[in-house]
C-alpha cells in the first residue's frame, strides 16, 4: 500500500478547513435568522400594544423606558441589519461549497489515480 504524497495531504487538510469553514457560517447564519425571527416576534407583539402603553427596551446593562415607534424602528433596523449579513453569509457559504466541492474532487481523483495499476505500454 502506498502512502498518501504530501501534496494529497495538503489537500486533505485543505478539504477539511473549508469543511470547518462553512460549518462556522452555517452556526452563525442560523443564529443571525433566529435573532431575526425573535425580533420579527418583538415586533409583532409591539403592534398589539396599545400606543400609551409603557415600553421597554434593553440599552446596553439598563432597560430603558422608549416611546414604542422608537423601540419598533430599532427592532426593524436590528432585524434588516442581521438580514444583510445573512446574506453575505449565503453568498460566503455558496463559494466555499464550490471550493469544497472542487477540492473533494482533486482529492478523489488524485487518491483513484493512485490506486491505478501502472499502464503496460
Amino acid at each position: 500500500m502506498s502512502a498518501i504524497s504530501p501534496k494529497i495531504q495538503n489537500q486533505i487538510a485543505m478539504l477539511q478547513q473549508v469543511q470547518q469553514q462553512m460549518q462556522t457560517i452555517m452556526s452563525q447564519k442560523t443564529q443571525y435568522e433566529m435573532e431575526i425571527r425573535e425580533n420579527r416576534r418583538a415586533e409583532e407583539e409591539l403592534n398589539d400594544v396599545p400606543q400609551e402603553s409603557a415600553v421597554f427596551m434593553n440599552v446596553g446593562t439598563v432597560m430603558m423606558q422608549k416611546p414604542k415607534e422608537k423601540v419598533i424602528a430599532s427592532l426593524q433596523e436590528k432585524a434588516e441589519s442581521l438580514e444583510l449579513r445573512v446574506k453575505s453569509l449565503e453568498k460566503q457559504e455558496k463559494m466555499m461549497q464550490a471550493k469544497f466541492e472542487q477540492l473533494q474532487a482533486q482529492v478523489k481523483e488524485a487518491l483513484e489515480g493512485g490506486n491505478r495499476p501502472p499502464n503496460a505500454a
